[in-house]
């Protein structure tokens, strides 16, 4: 995500390297390239005017910091206006007084909101709430299975409550009915939170502002969270807008972020609406969904990296006892072993796909060209690579060294890959190997060393 935005400004920066000073003429020449990565990015053309506006005061007022070079200095602007316009904003929500919670989500039909409803009740559910799913959907086929399946694939509780009229018939329930009831299960239930799950169009019409106004006023929820495509850009932006006019959301979530290069949608929404993008739908598994931290985000857009957040990653879904275990093993001197290496891929991939890791990465000092080559990264290598090492026996997992011309050929039958892959995968782990070794014949001061490296990424993604 955000792709397209992060390289034209990073472009559009160096036209200032090599200057000596701030002037009008550099100044106004480096504004156009960022107006152009804004709008060709998406972003609303009030808002990159406002942007532009706010750059060029600070830039030939007082605030520039005059220890720092022309670029270093637009580059800093740029970073604080871009965070000014997403807001400081966080997923911080307003709980009722009196459980439960109510979370209303709206949003277009596609937009993903059932997909998204499901993500952010195990979201809570990490953070000690207990959420209950409703939803009122009645008009979609399937769409209330399509809840259930979700809220069953996360182990969350979910109210589909009776499908009869108030005369006891089979047919359409009442949409106010279905919320109320549910409403009282939540209570009996003791579950502090209910999200219910709304109804779409495929636009904007008055029946489906009408019924979203009626379920505003019948269960005063905390939170009417607006759920929007991201790839859909303006449009996005300006169905939030009616939203918003006629609800007053109190805050937006984004959907495939991770398939918009663009990320306009992201700066323009919050400027328009004046209500905070509060989480990010990054994929269709159930924990690909992040609270939306601006300075992180902006950080990202500016190739600074996000290692905040990759720490965060690391620390939820990383097994610290393995961990610790194989740093232990690989620099005492014991080995290196195929199965160690099998396991360290495994856990690489807890942490997501391989260009989402290496984009959080900072594009300076011994992680330049990081972010670049992520785009050439061959996800599906990791698979064959764990294959291979599956298609082996543990003997030779853990003694690679008897792995000789006649095991290489039925390894790499077995994993369907070509003996050439094979032999690969084998070179890669001895030089892994003979560098751990290396590392550990360093006693003390290379572990002291990698602790403080380590030290100074926390430092910094702070």
């Amino acid at each position: 995500m955000f792709e397209t935005l992060s390289e034209k400004l990073q472009r559009s920066f160096k036209t200032l390297r090599g200057q000596g000073t701030l002037t009008d003429e550099n100044i106004n020449d480096a504004l156009r390239e960022i107006r152009v990565a804004l709008i060709e990015s998406d972003v609303n053309l009030d808002v990159a005017k406002d942007i532009i506006d706010k750059i060029r005061d600070k830039a030939l007022g007082s605030q520039v910091a005059t220890a720092l070079s022309p670029a270093e200095q637009i580059v800093k602007i740029v970073r604080d206006e871009l965070i000014a316009t997403l807001g400081t904003d966080t997923a911080k929500f307003k709980f009722a007084s009196q459980p439960p919670t109510i979370i209303l989500m709206a949003g277009l039909q596609g937009s993903g909101k059932t997909t998204t409803s499901g993500k952010l009740a195990q979201w809570l559910k990490k953070g000690g709430h207990r959420p209950m799913l409703v939803s009122v959907d009645v008009y979609r086929p399937a769409a209330r299975e399509q809840l259930r399946v979700v809220a069953q694939s996360i182990g969350a509780k979910i109210y589909e409550g009776e499908l009869t009229t108030e005369n006891g018939q089979l047919g359409t329930p009442d949409v106010l009915r279905l919320a109320k009831e549910a409403r009282r299960e939540a209570t009996n239930s003791a579950c502090n939170i209910l999200i219910v799950d709304t109804a779409g169009r495929l636009g904007i019409d008055e029946a489906l502002m009408a019924e979203m106004a009626e379920l505003k006023k019948l269960l005063n929820p905390s939170e009417i969270l607006f759920v929007a495509d991201a790839m859909t850009g303006q449009d996005a932006v300006n169905s939030a807008k009616a939203f918003n006019d006629r609800l007053a959301i109190t805050g937006s979530v984004l959907t495939k972020m991770d398939g918009d290069a663009r990320g306009g949608a992201a700066l323009s929404i919050r400027q328009i609406t004046g209500q905070p993008v509060k989480f990010l739908g990054t994929g269709e598994k159930p924990d690909a969904f992040e609270p939306f931290h601006p300075d992180r985000i902006v950080s990202r857009i500016l190739g600074m990296g996000d290692i905040a957040t990759l720490l965060e990653r690391a620390e939820e879904k990383l097994d610290k006892s393995k961990a610790h275990a194989f740093a232990t093993k690989a620099l005492s001197g014991d080995g290196f072993s195929l199965e160690d290496f099998r396991e360290q891929l495994r856990q690489i991939k807890k942490l997501g796909s391989m260009q989402s890791i290496m984009k959080m990465l900072p594009s300076v000092g011994p992680f330049a060209g990081m972010q670049q080559a992520a785009n050439s990264v061959d996800e599906k290598q990791l698979g064959r690579t764990e294959a291979i090492i599956n298609s082996m026996t543990m003997k030779e997992r853990l003694n690679s060294a008897i792995i000789n011309g006649s095991r290489r050929k039925r390894i790499a039958l077995g994993a369907g890959v070509q003996v050439s892959e094979v032999n690969n995968l084998l070179k890669q782990h001895a030089q892994m190997s003979k560098m751990f070794k290396t590392m550990g014949a360093g006693g003390g001061k290379m572990q002291q060393r990698l602790m403080s490296q380590l030290g100074g990424m926390q430092k910094f993604g702070r």
